[in-house]
């Protein structure tokens, strides 16, 4: 560990939570795929890490009894990292109630968790630096105050009975731990967020704000009798010998762990009125809503890491490491996050606060906690790592942090324009303001009048990318001069090449001009690129193949179209990629939008909608493409810099008449009405991938169409 006198340090931590809902435990571990992945830690390992929050959770150790333990995962992952050079920071509960043998209101929850410890560290005598208890304030609330994990407790004394026991097992914890190692340390986490309110709320601001402290305080022996939490405390039924265990700050942390999320702050309103459609909540005495702080306007200057940072620094004069950094969202925004957090952490050691770190957190993402685990969605949020494929992928993230990391200049065009919470739509109230993207270095798309020239333009501005979307009259993909001119003109980082010859039964008559758009127009464009050193990302089809394979088709699979408009994609492919290596060729199939009616999905519901028959082969399967999640792929993928044929098509095949059905369904139609041809040719051109299913499972995209589909598809015809 370094103080101010060397440099900032780049940590890292795997999502490892494990927490019970009801009777099943969850292990995000196992759901990530880290389980199984040794390799993991040498990836790791690579972006120049230098400590790792690492776990040996209690819940997998040790599930039945707390005398049966198997270490034999742990010793293995353990020791390739202490080869690797990168120091062990231990968990031993993360968000849990520990094994089905106890749980977070347990009496014997502080003695069993100490002799847990105990065990760990005779097995580890060489690792230094403990977290017994992740987040402790945090999981009680959200066990035994919200009642989301187990026990699924709803008071303020069992959140208080919670948050007393993981304090004394901390306690149990590193006294058992410091009698096998006497250096042994203690980096505490704690989510720090502040919490604001109307004056009307005030008072119940000031109680969080003051609450959000209590481990801290706990664990340093900052609580004492006559004070207000110690009084409050034995008022929630907590001992005053309990209390009193704590009086001796012998579990003072060593090392506070900041975990902040742009979710931490939060606003409390009760002029419920301006907030239509969101629910209130509140704490029996008033009704009110619990809002991102991050969303109101007058708290701009007030929120972030560095605020909360000089907060803790004044309390308590400790050695902090931002403990966690990670934000579940697109590409460039956890890159515009992670490098806000890097810069901050940056300013507060300018000012003198002993900072020593910042860690990636979430290194092989995490799934599901958009419903804090409650729910099994299958949503996966992607870390430094995406894990959707054969290997973990290195992504955008990996490749910022490694360069910060190593006190390297690291620049990417998305950061000239700050994240959504820095933009102006982010606020509830008046947050109409668009986006000033001018300033930006812009990605160059073509095919303005059409569907994926469209979609990607409006999904740039959504995702605050700076964008050009040209048409004909700015740029002629077919005219290597035009093409050439609108580079000098508009100065772009990458080329999406959105336009194409789209229709395909007219191609087997206009040869010409088909091949012309989707044959020599991304070649001239791939010899452009290839001259300025542009990523270039280009699309082609499931009709480079013919559909006789009898399965699902991946990447490797070697075109054989059975069409002219095929044959124009699968010439393009083998041109483009031996012009330029680094372009992106992305094959997808039959997409469907919400944005317009040039759609299978939008002519079946229309001719439903009136009443009339629609006829699909039920013998021809493919893979329906949600646009939205097509682009959004897409531009994730530009971003991380990959190149190649990548097949991106939701997952799931179907038939057409199928699809038809399924989408009758969602939108409450008849579907006895979608009837099958007479005569109609068996195939399949669904397409799958071996490099990654990286777009989700097609019901969630048909509900998506049918929710947000913003043509209306029941005129009449």
């Amino acid at each position: 560990m370094t103080g101010l006198s060397k440099p900032l340090e780049l940590w890292g931590g795997v999502e490892c939570t494990v927490v019970r809902v009801g009777d099943q435990f969850r292990n995000q571990i196992v759901e990530t795929g880290h389980d199984a992945r040794l390799d993991d830690l040498r990836a790791i390992a690579r972006l120049g890490i230098k400590a790792i929050r690492y776990p040996i959770v209690w819940e997998t150790v040790a599930p039945d009894r707390p005398d049966d333990l198997d270490f034999g995962w742990h010793d293995e992952r353990l020791a390739r990292l202490r080869d690797l050079g990168v120091e062990v920071i231990a968990g031993l509960v993360h968000h849990g109630s520990g094994p089905r043998y106890t749980s977070l209101v347990d009496p014997a929850f502080p003695r069993l968790l100490g002799d847990y410890a105990a065990r760990v560290a005779e097995r580890y005598p060489w690792i230094d630096w403990w977290t017994p208890v992740n987040e402790p304030l945090t999981t009680a609330r959200f066990a035994c105050l919200y009642g989301h994990w187990y026990p699924h407790h709803q008071s303020y004394a069992s959140m208080a009975r919670a948050l007393v026991n993981e304090c004394l097992g901390t306690v149990e914890a590193m006294d058992a731990i410091r009698r096998v190692n006497p250096a042994a340390k203690l980096l505490q986490t704690e989510d720090l967020g502040k919490t604001y309110a109307t004056e009307a709320l005030g008072y119940q601001a000031r109680h969080e704000n003051e609450r959000r402290w209590l481990s801290l305080d706990l664990l340093g022996g900052r609580i004492r009798p006559g004070d207000e939490w110690h009084e409050l405390l034995l008022g929630c039924g907590i001992g005053a010998d309990e209390l009193a265990r704590f009086l001796d700050a012998r579990a003072t942390p060593d090392l506070i762990g900041v975990n902040h999320y742009l979710t931490s702050e939060r606003y409390l309103d009760d002029r419920l009125d301006l907030y239509p459609g969101i629910a209130p909540g509140g704490n029996g005495r008033d009704s009110y809503l619990d809002l991102e702080a991050i969303r109101m306007p007058h708290l701009a200057d007030e929120t972030g890491p560095a605020a909360r940072l000089r907060e803790a620094w004044a309390r308590y004069g400790i050695p902090m490491v931002i403990s966690e950094v990670h934000h579940g969202c697109t590409r460039e925004e956890q890159l515009r996050w992670f490098v806000e957090v890097w810069r901050a952490a940056e300013q507060v050691r300018s000012e003198g606060i002993d900072l020593r770190a910042v860690t990636l957190w979430s290194l092989m993402g995490a799934m599901d906690w958009r419903s804090l685990i409650t729910r099994r969605d299958g949503i996966y949020d992607v870390g430094a790592f995406d894990i959707r494929g054969p290997a973990p992928r290195p992504t955008l993230i990996a490749k910022a942090a490694k360069a910060i990391g190593e006190g390297t200049s690291f620049d990417h065009p998305v950061l000239d324009v700050p994240g959504w919470w820095r933009r102006p739509q982010r606020f509830y109230i008046g947050g109409d303001a668009p986006t000033d993207l001018t300033g930006g270095r812009p990605i160059l798309i073509t095919g303005a009048t059409g569907t994926l020239g469209g979609a990607f333009a409006r999904l740039c501005e959504h995702r605050g990318l700076a964008f050009i979307l040209t048409g004909r009259s700015e740029l002629e993909v077919t005219d290597a001069r035009s093409i050439e001119a609108a580079i000098e003109r508009f100065g772009p980082w990458a080329i999406v090449n959105a336009a194409g010859f789209v229709r395909v039964a007219d191609a087997e008559h206009e040869v010409d001009a088909c091949f012309q758009v989707n044959t020599t127009g991304p070649e001239l464009l791939a010899h452009a690129c290839a001259r300025h050193g542009l990523p270039l990302v280009t699309f082609s089809s499931d009709l480079v193949f013919d559909g006789q394979l009898g399965r699902a088709y991946l990447e490797r699979d070697e075109a054989n179209p059975g069409c002219v408009y095929g044959e124009s994609k699968a010439r393009a492919e083998q041109r483009v990629l031996e012009l330029w290596p680094e372009t992106l060729v992305v094959r997808t199939s039959a997409f469907f939008g919400p944005w317009d009616r040039y759609n299978f999905a939008w002519s079946a519901l229309q001719a439903l909608s009136g009443g009339q028959d629609v006829v699909a082969s039920d013998v021809e399967l493919v893979s329906p493409t949600y646009v939205p999640d097509l682009v959004h792929a897409t531009l994730d993928l530009l971003l991380d810099g990959e190149k190649g044929i990548w097949h991106l098509a939701n997952e799931g095949q179907v038939s057409w008449n199928g699809f038809a059905r399924w989408i009758a369904d969602g939108a409450r139609l008849d579907g006895s009405r979608v009837r099958a041809p007479a005569n109609a040719a068996p195939g399949n051109t669904a397409l799958s991938s071996e490099r990654g299913l990286i777009l989700r499972p097609l019901e969630r995209a048909i509900d998506d169409y049918i929710e947000f589909c913003t043509v209306d598809w029941r005129a009449a015809a």
